[in-house]
């Protein structure tokens, strides 16, 4: 099942890449339930194998395309943000090390394995992926657009994509006398 794990991922991954039209520099966060990916209710099975193979597909993905990757601890940590140093060179750092059952097992696979890890807050993500119905909008750029995917399953567990997209402001002027202004 972990090969089929690892292609469908890498599969999504893709597809969420190309569908929001992502560049070199641009950032996706992925929240994921490595329990509903096993079939399992979410939070009750947390699986380090599982998380080895998306990560594994994830960082292989977001890598050749030059796009961080961040990766959304559980609600234990407060949704809590791993990344590279290098995608948030100015953010303030959180002193925690996640792991399986605190933090989750995909998140504890990011920190021990993207070059210089750490953990933040909070980020501003250009695209997401939530597998297993983690929650991730919290960490995205206002506008999020709801991507539908072909690919829209890892395992047992649903995936919903989103990309984003800057805000439109402004639009029809105001009509005011100079007394007004």
């Amino acid at each position: 099942m972990n090969d089929v794990i690892y292609k469908q991922t890498y599969a999504t991954v893709t597809e969420l890449i190309e569908k929001a039209a992502l560049k070199a520099g641009d950032t996706v966060v992925v929240g994921c339930s490595t329990s509903e990916v096993i079939g399992a209710k979410i939070g009750t099975d947390s699986s380090p194998e599982t998380a080895a193979k998306l990560f594994a597909a994830l960082y292989d993905v977001t890598s050749e395309h030059g796009v961080y990757l961040a990766v959304q601890c559980c609600e234990h940590l407060n949704r809590a943000i791993v990344v590279s140093r290098a995608a948030v060179p100015f953010a303030e750092t959180v002193n925690v090390v996640p792991q399986p059952k605190a933090g989750g097992s995909l998140a504890t696979e990011a920190y021990h394995h993207l070059p210089d890890a750490v953990v933040v807050e909070e980020i501003k993500a250009d695209a997401g992926l939530d597998i297993g119905l983690t929650l991730i909008g919290m960490h995205l750029k206002r506008v999020a657009v709801p991507l539908r995917l072909k690919n829209n399953v890892i395992g047992e567990a649903l995936v919903v994509a989103a990309r984003t997209r800057p805000k439109f402001i402004g639009g029809v002027r105001a009509k005011y006398d100079e007394a007004q202004l």
